[in-house]
């Protein structure tokens, strides 16, 4: 393809690919695919891959079935654009599927639903940077479902704690710290994790049980004392906790105290919001690593939800729900693409300067995408030279048309 845009995208995805071991024909096929799904518009299968490519359906159904390191390809295409206040991300998201063929099919939560639904469910491990706002995607992996996981006495919390232990060599030489939303602060997700290296940010429930340290000198009689009360929400010691104004609306309270239920020393930060009503909203938000900044702590949980714009995305514009494979690694293959391609369209978004301060639109990139595939196909077609001065204005009108403007 001639065009800038694609150009653009042949570099940042061979960049990322360097480090790889591949054969010519299996690069070419990553850089078509994840050009297929960044372009094809509709639904995104075997079949109609095969429609916008010049080879057979069958070709992808074996490419899909060879094994390929996203994690490591996606942490080799965001490092060089992301900073250094970065943390892991986790979480879980429901996937429609029909059938009862396909491999690891139970009954999940859906979160858009608020109900439990037969289908699949994908859990993905992402990167938060708190400076650019963003999350990327770096793998996903299908989880395993509860009745399944009984016959070797495992809980689903458990198997979200191993999938990340199981990859924590690469995920450290990132970030040591691991963000998730409130369903996991339990101690069978947070013990695990404390003692594989990591530190665990998270939410607690308005009735979490916390218990102040005790500060003051032993007695010399009997056991020391090792708390010095209960935490009352409502109430604050000041004494212990310490003030944050975060702006005119949202103030917050930190302290270093004692979980009950998770067995372990917390940095509990205590934001309160007050919205427009007059009401005030109060959060419970902790770190088990008690050295860290409070509003660092803040800033995490709070990109955390950056991870749902990843689902969002993949989801409306690269057929995350689209797969018709009935086999793991195909499954796993298309996933792992459809929010790697996500990956892809932000970095190229970054990579331009003219972007900065620019909110970033998948739909944008898909279009754009759409356009110079389809452009492309043309000019190969009809035998049009598009660099002609008298051709020039026209291709840039054809390759821009109905992108939204920022």
């Amino acid at each position: 393809m001639i065009f800038t845009e694609v150009n653009t995208f042949n570099s940042i995805v061979g960049s990322a690919l360097k480090g790889f071991s591949l054969n010519k024909w299996r690069r070419d096929f990553l850089l078509e695919i994840f050009m297929l799904y960044l372009s094809i518009p509709g639904r995104i299968n075997f079949k109609q891959m095969s429609r916008y490519s010049k080879h057979c359906e069958q070709r992808f159904r074996n490419q899909f079935k060879e094994k390929f390191d996203f994690m490591s390809f996606n942490s080799s295409l965001i490092t060089p654009h992301i900073g250094k206040r970065i943390a892991i991300s986790f979480d879980p998201s429901y996937i429609e599927k029909s059938g009862n063929k396909t491999p690891y099919l139970g009954s999940f939560w859906s979160g858009c639903d608020q109900c439990t639904k037969k289908g699949l469910e994908i859990a993905q491990i992402a990167l938060i940077d708190i400076d650019l706002n963003q999350s990327f995607h770096l793998e996903a992996v299908q989880s395993v479902p509860s009745k399944t996981l009984k016959t070797v006495s495992m809980s689903l919390v458990d198997w979200y704690a191993l999938s990340i232990i199981e990859r924590k060599e690469e995920l450290q030489k990132l970030s040591r710290i691991v963000v998730a939303d409130a369903f996991f602060s339990k101690t069978t997700f947070i013990q695990p994790l404390m003692k594989n290296g990591f530190h665990v940010i998270s939410k607690l429930r308005d009735d979490a049980n916390l218990r102040y340290k005790f500060t003051g000198e032993y007695s010399g009689k009997g056991r020391p004392t090792q708390w010095a009360g209960k935490v009352d929400l409502e109430n604050l010691n000041m004494n212990v906790f310490t003030q944050i104004q975060i702006n005119e609306n949202t103030r917050a309270f930190y302290a270093v105290v004692n979980s009950k239920s998770l067995k372990t020393d917390i940095l509990l930060v205590v934001e309160q919001k007050t919205e427009k009503n007059g009401k005030t909203i109060q959060r419970l938000i902790f770190s088990t690593d008690t050295q860290m900044n409070a509003l660092d702590v803040l800033a995490y949980y709070h990109c955390r939800f950056q991870m749902e714009f990843n689902f969002r995305d993949a989801k409306q514009a690269t057929g995350l729900n689209h797969s018709q494979a009935r086999d793991l690694d195909k499954l796993y293959f298309h996933f792992n693409a459809s929010l790697t391609t996500v990956n892809i369209a932000k970095i190229i978004h970054l990579s331009n300067k003219k972007n900065a301060g620019q909110p970033f639109s998948i739909a944008n990139y898909k279009l754009l995408y759409h356009n110079a595939f389809m452009l492309n196909r043309f000019i190969e077609a009809f035998g049009v030279k598009p660099k002609t001065l008298k051709s020039h204005h026209l291709v840039k009108e054809l390759l821009y048309f109905g992108i939204k403007a920022a």
